[in-house]
Protein backbone atom coordinates (compact mmCIF):
# COMPACT_ATOMS: atom_id res chain seq x y z
CA UNK A 1 0.00 0.00 0.00
CA UNK A 2 1.31 3.42 -0.96
CA UNK A 3 1.88 5.92 1.92
CA UNK A 4 -0.39 8.94 1.91
CA UNK A 5 1.16 12.35 2.43
CA UNK A 6 -0.91 14.71 4.52
CA UNK A 7 -0.23 18.42 4.37
CA UNK A 8 0.41 20.15 7.65
CA UNK A 9 -2.09 22.84 8.55
CA UNK A 10 -1.08 26.40 7.72
CA UNK A 11 0.75 28.01 10.59
CA UNK A 12 -0.57 31.29 11.95
CA UNK A 13 1.60 34.38 11.91
CA UNK A 14 3.22 36.87 9.61
CA UNK A 15 5.32 35.81 6.60
CA UNK A 16 8.42 36.87 8.55
CA UNK A 17 7.53 34.59 11.48
CA UNK A 18 6.78 31.72 9.11
CA UNK A 19 10.18 32.16 7.46
CA UNK A 20 11.91 32.14 10.84
CA UNK A 21 10.02 29.01 11.88
CA UNK A 22 10.87 27.28 8.59
CA UNK A 23 14.61 27.79 9.09
CA UNK A 24 17.54 28.77 6.87
CA UNK A 25 16.47 26.89 3.72
CA UNK A 26 13.18 28.77 3.60
CA UNK A 27 14.99 32.08 4.23
CA UNK A 28 17.34 31.37 1.32
CA UNK A 29 14.41 30.58 -0.96
CA UNK A 30 12.67 33.78 0.12
CA UNK A 31 15.76 35.88 -0.54
CA UNK A 32 16.14 34.26 -3.97
CA UNK A 33 12.61 35.36 -4.84
CA UNK A 34 13.13 38.76 -3.24
CA UNK A 35 11.28 40.35 -0.38
CA UNK A 36 7.54 39.86 -0.35
CA UNK A 37 6.83 43.56 -0.40
CA UNK A 38 9.97 45.51 -1.36
CA UNK A 39 8.05 48.74 -1.96
CA UNK A 40 6.62 48.63 1.59
CA UNK A 41 10.05 48.03 3.11
CA UNK A 42 11.54 50.79 0.97
CA UNK A 43 8.82 53.26 1.94
CA UNK A 44 9.28 52.40 5.63
CA UNK A 45 13.03 52.83 5.25
CA UNK A 46 12.53 56.24 3.64
CA UNK A 47 10.14 57.29 6.42
CA UNK A 48 12.68 56.18 9.08
CA UNK A 49 15.66 57.90 7.47
CA UNK A 50 13.68 61.12 6.88
CA UNK A 51 12.48 61.13 10.49
CA UNK A 52 16.01 60.68 11.80
CA UNK A 53 17.39 63.38 9.52
CA UNK A 54 14.60 65.77 10.59
CA UNK A 55 15.71 65.17 14.20
CA UNK A 56 19.33 65.97 13.30
CA UNK A 57 20.68 62.42 13.61
CA UNK A 58 24.28 62.06 12.53
CA UNK A 59 25.94 59.44 10.30
CA UNK A 60 22.69 57.72 9.27
CA UNK A 61 23.40 54.53 7.35
CA UNK A 62 21.18 51.73 6.06
CA UNK A 63 22.33 48.14 5.63
CA UNK A 64 20.42 45.74 3.37
CA UNK A 65 20.26 42.42 5.23
CA UNK A 66 17.80 40.66 2.93
CA UNK A 67 18.87 37.02 2.84
CA UNK A 68 21.66 37.61 5.38
CA UNK A 69 19.64 37.91 8.58
CA UNK A 70 16.40 36.23 9.53
CA UNK A 71 15.24 38.90 11.97
CA UNK A 72 14.99 41.85 9.53
CA UNK A 73 15.49 42.97 5.94
CA UNK A 74 17.12 46.32 6.71
CA UNK A 75 19.10 47.83 9.56
CA UNK A 76 19.33 51.58 10.08
CA UNK A 77 22.09 52.92 12.33
CA UNK A 78 22.34 56.54 13.47
CA UNK A 79 24.01 58.63 16.16
CA UNK A 80 22.71 61.33 18.48
CA UNK A 81 24.76 63.73 20.56
CA UNK A 82 22.73 63.48 23.78
CA UNK A 83 20.50 60.90 25.42
CA UNK A 84 17.55 63.33 25.26
CA UNK A 85 18.03 63.67 21.50
CA UNK A 86 18.10 59.89 21.09
CA UNK A 87 14.94 59.54 23.20
CA UNK A 88 13.17 62.20 21.12
CA UNK A 89 14.27 60.55 17.86
CA UNK A 90 12.88 57.20 19.04
CA UNK A 91 9.57 58.69 20.18
CA UNK A 92 9.11 60.67 16.95
CA UNK A 93 9.93 57.60 14.93
CA UNK A 94 7.38 55.50 16.84
CA UNK A 95 4.68 58.13 16.20
CA UNK A 96 5.48 58.34 12.48
CA UNK A 97 5.54 54.56 12.08
CA UNK A 98 2.19 54.23 13.88
CA UNK A 99 0.72 56.92 11.61
CA UNK A 100 2.02 54.97 8.59
CA UNK A 101 0.24 51.80 9.75
CA UNK A 102 3.04 49.95 11.56
CA UNK A 103 1.18 48.94 14.72
CA UNK A 104 3.86 46.95 16.58
CA UNK A 105 6.90 49.10 17.21
CA UNK A 106 9.05 47.78 20.04
CA UNK A 107 11.59 50.10 21.69
CA UNK A 108 14.35 48.97 24.06
CA UNK A 109 16.66 51.23 26.05
CA UNK A 110 14.47 54.33 26.04
CA UNK A 111 15.10 56.92 28.72
CA UNK A 112 18.72 57.76 29.39
CA UNK A 113 20.55 55.06 27.49
CA UNK A 114 23.48 55.33 25.09
CA UNK A 115 21.86 52.74 22.78
CA UNK A 116 18.19 52.55 21.80
CA UNK A 117 16.89 49.73 19.62
CA UNK A 118 13.66 50.13 17.65
CA UNK A 119 12.12 47.00 16.14
CA UNK A 120 9.78 48.04 13.35
CA UNK A 121 9.25 44.56 11.93
CA UNK A 122 11.25 44.26 8.73
CA UNK A 123 13.52 47.15 9.75
CA UNK A 124 15.56 47.41 12.93
CA UNK A 125 16.85 50.83 13.97
CA UNK A 126 19.82 51.38 16.29
CA UNK A 127 20.31 54.85 17.81
CA UNK A 128 23.66 55.32 19.52
CA UNK A 129 25.74 57.85 21.35
CA UNK A 130 28.96 58.17 19.25
CA UNK A 131 31.14 56.36 21.81
CA UNK A 132 28.77 53.39 22.07
CA UNK A 133 28.44 53.18 18.29
CA UNK A 134 32.22 52.97 17.93
CA UNK A 135 32.45 50.36 20.70
CA UNK A 136 29.78 48.00 19.30
CA UNK A 137 30.75 48.44 15.64
CA UNK A 138 27.52 47.17 14.07
CA UNK A 139 28.52 48.57 10.67
CA UNK A 140 31.56 46.30 10.70
CA UNK A 141 29.60 43.32 11.99
CA UNK A 142 26.78 43.57 9.41
CA UNK A 143 28.45 45.53 6.60
CA UNK A 144 31.01 44.60 3.96
CA UNK A 145 32.68 41.92 6.11
CA UNK A 146 29.40 39.98 6.27
CA UNK A 147 29.06 40.16 2.47
CA UNK A 148 32.52 38.61 2.10
CA UNK A 149 31.73 35.89 4.67
CA UNK A 150 28.45 34.99 2.94
CA UNK A 151 30.10 34.91 -0.50
CA UNK A 152 33.09 32.85 0.73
Amino acid sequence: MKPVLVEAPASPGSPRKKTIAAGPKMAAARSAKGSAEPSRVESMQKLIVNSLEDDKAENVITLDLTGKAMFCDRMVIASGLADRQITAMAQHLREKLHAAGQKRVQIEGLGGSDWVLIDAGDIVVHLFMPEARAMYGLEKMWGQDLDEAVAG
